[in-house]
């Protein structure tokens, strides 16, 4: 590979298609095609409204979320964090996390180190539940 990998998230294959969340849910990694092995680069795009319905967390991997657009809310632990355009949230391995689109949607860009060979994400389905007392 190059000194440099220049693409367009547009043509990054968009995840959520294969795991049925479309057309509520764009989820573009763009690690892989990148070619990074420092770190990795997502996009989410939520539909109004639209909850993710797992949470995730690393075991090594800090990620930074950026609000691109849109408004929601993002369940970090136990916190319930409200999001705007323009805002940076910061999570530690080993944290618990999951989003939520506002009225408008919400688009996030999402960036992660360390990557190791191994994928280090677990995910639970359910995670923030509807009738969960912090944040349905």
């Amino acid at each position: 590979m190059g000194a440099y990998t220049h693409l367009n998230l547009e043509d990054v294959d968009d995840a959520a298609v294969a795991f049925g969340l479309s057309p509520s849910l764009e989820a573009r990694f763009a690690r892989k095609p990148l070619g990074s092995s420092a770190l990795g680069v997502s996009r989410e795009v939520l539909a109004p409204g639209f909850r993710v319905p797992f949470g995730h967390t690393h075991r090594d991997q800090e990620e930074v979320y950026v609000v691109v657009r849109g408004s929601g809310r993002m369940k970090i632990g136990d916190d319930i964090v409200d999001l705007a355009q323009g805002d940076l949230v910061r999570v530690s391995p080993g944290v618990w996390r999951c989003t939520e689109a506002g009225d408008e949607g919400l688009e996030v860009l999402a960036v992660g180190a360390p990557i190791t060979e191994e994928n280090d994400a677990e995910i639970e389905q359910g995670w923030w539940a509807e009738n969960d007392p912090s944040g349905s």
